[in-house]
């Protein structure tokens, strides 16, 4: 097993490094630093201004010196301006020299400066990627146990009303995107004007104007059953439908196993076969698909963190893209290839666990 997870760690640091030099190099393309440099600077600079602007920053430099020094691997740039004034990528201005890094990228724990926020990428990132996990740990806490006990019940019984039933719900979940969701449960639980929110209040059975808050924002630091209810469901609904159909797919195959029908035969209750017999073989699947979907909560709850106005991960990097924010968008992707690695490795040490027919040499 260790010999095993050290491989896998190989492997994991070898497509790091791959998937982050490909980003490293989308994002320095020429355009994208032009229109850093009239960003930062005014956008009717001529092509010399954006020269004179990128060069002493070190933009123009060859591109894997670039990567180097982003991972910390290569000397930062230094320049000394015409009146002597001495500035560098690794040192504040006029530093004494003794006092100077030379070395200052990811490796060194410094993720650069952003230039949209004027605040350490760093900081940042791990603020919206705290309160995003936050969110997500809520989600994976109600989509993961509801999916799994949908299509285990699904699945017990292949054709029966209640697998119809359940499967219905689950296609239903899985095709009405979130943006649908979303705006359906604040006109229904969130209006002061429309859903069952004006009723309950008009009964007082509640205290406020609606049910639940359509607004997230509070939740950042304060999360309430009111304020964090709405945004949870909705990714989770949208989520859930892909495992339990997993789950009913694997737990159909494993109760028409014939260890399966040779323990009906024996006359072990039903109850006895799925939960001491199916059940575990029936979870390996699933499990590896509930590890897919940490990735996509971290990335894709951009659409329902723009609803609802929690500002989080998904919300930083479309920050980051839509203003050319190159330190804040390197550090979200890379953030978020290390995310999808880790799960992966995980998933398949946990896979080892779950199936014991698997023996590792």
């Amino acid at each position: 097993m260790g010999l095993f997870i050290l491989r896998r760690l190989g492997v994991m640091i070898l497509t790091a490094l791959c998937l982050t030099f490909l980003v490293f190099f989308l994002t320095n393309l020429y355009p994208n630093l032009e229109k850093l440099a009239k960003t930062q600077g005014n956008f009717r600079m001529s092509e010399e201004e954006v020269q004179s602007w990128l060069e002493p920053r070190g933009f123009t430099d060859p591109m894997l010196i670039k990567y180097g020094r982003w991972l910390g691997v290569v000397p930062g740039w230094v320049n000394e301006d015409e009146d002597g004034t001495v500035t560098g990528k690794c040192f504040a201005p006029n530093t004494p020299e003794d006092e100077r890094s030379s070395f200052c990228g990811v490796i060194q724990g410094d993720w650069g400066y952003s230039l949209v926020f004027k605040d350490d990428v760093g900081g940042l990132v791990m603020t919206r990627l705290a309160a995003t996990g936050k969110l997500m740990g809520f989600v994976l806490l109600l989509m993961v146990p509801l999916s799994l006990i949908v299509g285990v019940l699904a699945g017990m019984r292949e054709g029966s009303g209640l697998d119809r039933s359940l499967s219905t719900f689950s296609i239903a979940t899985t095709a009405t995107p979130e943006y649908v969701s979303g705006v359906v449960f604040i006109a229904l639980l969130a209006s002061s004007k429309f859903g069952v929110s004006p009723l309950l209040a008009e009964w007082g059975w509640i205290e406020g104007k609606t049910l639940f808050s359509g607004s997230a924002t509070k939740a950042i630091d304060d999360a309430t059953f009111a304020n964090f209810t709405l945004p949870v469901l909705t990714i989770a609904l949208y989520g859930m439908g892909y495992i339990a159909r997993m789950t009913r797919a694997s737990m159909t195959e494993v109760m028409t196993a014939q260890y399966i029908r040779t323990a009906r035969l024996k006359g072990v209750s039903f109850g006895n076969i799925v939960m001491k017999h199916a059940l575990r073989n029936a979870l390996i699947a699933p499990f590896t698909v509930i590890m897919l979907q940490i990735p996509w909560l971290l990335n894709g709850v951009v659409i329902v963190e723009t609803l609802f106005n929690y500002k989080g991960f998904g919300w930083l990097l479309v920050q980051a893209a839509g203003n050319n924010d190159i330190e804040l968008l390197l550090a979200v992707s890379v953030v978020s290839v290390v995310v999808v690695l880790i799960t992966q490795l995980i998933s398949d040490i946990g896979y080892v666990f779950l199936n014991p027919r698997i023996r590792i040499s």
